[in-house]
């Protein structure tokens, strides 16, 4: 039986309601709003769950708000500290704790390749639009920009390009260092790794434009040949 997850007054039954919980007050608030008083005291509780906790309380909390994660454009939580300066901090993190180490070693590697993703997606636009629209090459669809993904087509998958990854430079996931940017966000504290997983990626990935949603419905396909309409990181 699962334990209950209680965060100050509230008992949650699975993990996904305390989630959704925080992230229904993260989405109340606009850019730079300072959370009400009962929220407040609410992700306080939140915070005490973090595994930085006592790191994250120096210099005294003074209060919370919402703001924005200028390099990842995201919103998240901020401590205000006593002297006014602010401290993002992820209320999944608080929850769910830190990541396994194939988990970070996954998301620190799509980290590195995102430029060269925006980059594919970019000069698709750029060569194909017709008034801001693409055509999904799933569907072939007329869609807006955020209306689509770069997906890796099967069977190079992103999921199997790190695994083999892994395997051809002999990487230890378990002992492999990180410097953490934001809560649950990391770079290679050795840079070769990156430098290697990107270039190893850009040989690899066979990637496709497609309209969100529509990669999950296409486990089924194993093509092994790369095709004309395949994109390339150049």
């Amino acid at each position: 039986m699962k334990k209950q997850i209680i965060i100050g007054d509230h008992v949650f039954k699975f993990k996904k309601d305390a989630l959704n919980h925080f992230k229904v007050i993260l989405n109340s608030y606009n850019f730079g709003e300072e959370l009400n008083e009962n929220d407040q005291k609410d992700v306080l509780e939140l915070l005490k769950l973090h595994p930085n906790f006592e790191e994250k309380k120096n210099d005294g909390i003074r209060g919370f708000q919402v703001d924005k994660v200028k390099k990842y454009n995201a919103k998240c939580f901020h401590i205000i500290k006593n002297d006014l300066s602010l401290e993002a901090f992820s209320y999944t993190k608080c929850i769910n704790g830190s990541h396994s180490p194939s988990t970070k070693f996954s998301r620190t590697c799509r980290d590195v390749i995102q430029s060269d993703l925006r980059d594919v997606k970019r000069k698709y636009f750029g060569k194909k639009s017709k008034k801001g629209q693409v055509k999904c090459q799933e569907t072939g669809e007329l869609c807006f920009w955020e209306e689509l993904v770069i997906d890796h087509r099967q069977p190079n998958t992103f999921s199997v390009i790190i695994d083999r990854f892994i395997e051809v430079y002999k990487i230890d996931i378990k002992t492999t260092e990180y410097v953490e940017k934001l809560d649950n966000v990391y770079e290679f504290k050795d840079g070769k790794i990156a430098e290697e997983f990107r270039e190893y990626h850009k040989q690899k990935a066979n990637l496709r434009i497609i309209k969100k949603g529509k990669n999950a419905g296409r486990a089924h396909q194993a093509r092994v040949k790369q095709q004309k309409k395949d994109l390339k990181i150049k």
